[in-house]
């Protein structure tokens, strides 16, 4: 054996371990605001998602450029709710990780709401987070102006199956079927289900085929988090 050319292919290796190494720290480093504000804008684009049928001027948002969404956004109301409903003055709604909100005890826990209004109409976008069949689920979910009625909806996901669970995402039918449908009936809240065939198409919609368990957990996704918002309705409805 060949110590001396084997101990310089070891260096050589550790070397070039090294330097690489560096380089993904020091890229990670230069690039790590940019990731933040790209994570930031990904982010409020997924909350006016909820609002696009509402949007004006109208369009897709999908179209709008980053500077519209900002723009757009900054002109949204934002509040973080404690569970009882009251408005926290010192936590930024966009910072608001429901992931982590979802580990607190029930009662510790902070919800983040966004307002739009489009001149005509006040809506409220709320965040909703669960468990699908593989990983977490999450959405928001924009109530009219009565609390009640569902203008828009938009989901996404962590690791469902493409082409099955995965269409609570990519299939823009899923998140249509929502809009109308209401979240209290006879006065009560009873949320909106996901049914293989949803009879109550005022309370319930068809789910996705094939993806019986990521339906479900958008069913209990919707349940749990919506009725976290019901005393923030109760506070504005006595206003």
């Amino acid at each position: 054996m060949n110590i001396v050319k084997t101990n310089y292919t070891l260096f050589f290796v550790f070397v070039l371990t090294a330097f690489v190494a560096v380089s993904l720290a020091g890229y990670r480093e230069v690039t790590k605001d940019v990731a933040a504000q790209n994570a930031d804008i990904f982010n409020k684009r997924a909350i006016l998602k909820a609002v696009e049928n509402n949007l004006v001027p109208s369009g897709k948002v999908a179209d709008l450029q980053d500077a519209q969404v900002l723009e757009l956004f900054d002109k949204m109301e934002s509040h973080v709710l404690d569970m009882q409903g009251n408005e926290v003055s010192d936590v930024q709604a966009t910072k608001i990780d429901m992931k982590k909100e979802r580990k607190k005890p029930e009662a510790d826990r902070y919800l983040p709401v966004y307002i739009y209004d489009n001149g005509t109409e006040k809506f409220y976008i709320l965040s909703v987070f669960g468990k699908g069949l593989w990983d977490d689920i999450w959405g928001y979910i924009a109530l009219k102006s009565d609390l009640n009625t569902v203008a828009g909806a938009a989901f996404d996901h962590k690791g469902e199956t493409p082409g099955l669970g995965a269409e609570i995402k990519d299939n823009p039918s899923f998140s249509k079927h929502f809009e109308g449908t209401q979240i209290f009936k006879d006065g009560q809240f009873v949320s909106i289900n996901v049914y293989k065939t949803a009879k109550d198409k005022l309370h319930a919609v068809d789910g996705i085929s094939g993806a019986t368990i990521t339906s479900a957990g958008v069913s209990a996704m919707l349940y749990s988090g919506l009725k976290n918002y019901l005393p923030y309705f109760e506070k504005i409805k006595q206003q």
